[in-house]
């Protein structure tokens, strides 16, 4: 526990919520890439800086042979609390023997981790790495339902065949970001099959209030994702359409406390829920000098231990 200074006053313990960390939050963004730290680094750094439980991260970043993956991990005290999967269900029933291609293994592996979630990334509209426009940022109705109708079924499917459940990530570059989007995605999908991953730094990037969010659709609420952005540095992303991935090599998503939204309430209003939540730092750093991360997620622990987590 860090020593708090006599001014301080111990905060409530935030006792329903489960902090953990990510491959993300060391500025893993692929299986492979040169510019990313080794995944033995990851495991050892993440484990060191207090971390007790962590994501899979992109799939094949970390073992996927769960023998080696449930050694490696539970030798250094840690426990998976989640998969990734990425998809593009807005584009309809066609695509969905290619996406349960991708989502079967990660699920496979995510189950036998132990671990009870999978987080659920929808397709970007723009590409992270060069900005390249794929197709329009808006969707039409008929994608709409095919995009709500379309996670339904994953959700079911994901359930049924590997006791799994689905949390939605809004993600910036997305069709599902802003509070208008994500609220018509939520009320669109059946809450016994579809919760969402709300990360607080790609709502907020997105414009949208943390807080608000899980006050009225608390329900819906499956799981969290903790990160900020620096507001001078969104500003001018949002002046000059900065891409995403671009965006991120700029430093727009930073190190708490420093950004917004305040984490503190953020918290609070979760654990008001009166349910068990992750809640996994992701600061997205790629990329980043591989010895940049540590550090940051020794103080980001130390701050979250100060907020009662």
């Amino acid at each position: 526990m860090t020593p708090l200074s006599p001014q301080s006053s111990p905060q409530p313990s935030l006792s329903r919520i489960r902090v953990g960390s990510a491959p993300d939050s060391w500025g893993v963004w692929f299986p492979d890439d040169p510019r990313q730290v080794p995944w033995q680094r990851f495991l050892d750094e993440v484990a060191e800086s207090g971390y007790e439980w962590i994501e899979l991260g992109p799939y094949g970043y970390l073992p996927t042979e769960p023998a080696v993956l449930a050694d490696e991990t539970a030798r250094r005290n840690l426990r998976v609390s989640a998969g990734t999967v990425f998809t593009g269900l807005h584009r309809g029933p066609d695509v969905w023997d290619a996406t349960w291609a991708h989502v079967s293994d990660i699920a496979a592996l995510t189950r036998a981790m132990g671990a009870e979630h999978l987080v659920v990334i929808p397709s970007f509209w723009r590409d992270d790495k060069t900005g390249e426009v794929l197709e329009p940022d808006t969707l039409t109705p008929e994608q709409w339902h095919h995009l709500t109708k379309q996670t339904e079924r994953l959700g079911r499917e994901v359930r049924e065949r590997y006791g799994l459940k689905i949390v939605v990530h809004p993600h910036a570059d997305t069709h599902i970001d802003s509070e208008e989007n994500v609220t018509r995605f939520l009320d669109g999908t059946d809450p016994s099959l579809v919760s969402l991953c709300l990360d607080t730094g790609h709502y907020a990037y997105c414009g949208g209030d943390n807080v608000k969010l899980i006050e009225t659709y608390g329900e819906r609420i499956g799981y969290l994702h903790l990160k900020q952005v620096d507001p001078e540095i969104l500003a001018d992303v949002r002046a000059n359409a900065v891409p995403f991935g671009p965006a991120v090599a700029r430093g727009v998503m930073c190190e708490p406390p420093s950004g917004v939204p305040a984490l503190e309430p953020v918290l609070a209003a979760a654990q008001k829920l009166d349910v068990e939540l992750f809640a996994i730092v992701e600061q997205d750093m790629y990329p980043c000098p591989p010895d940049k991360p540590f550090p940051i997620a020794q103080r980001t622990r130390s701050f979250l231990r100060s907020c009662g987590a």
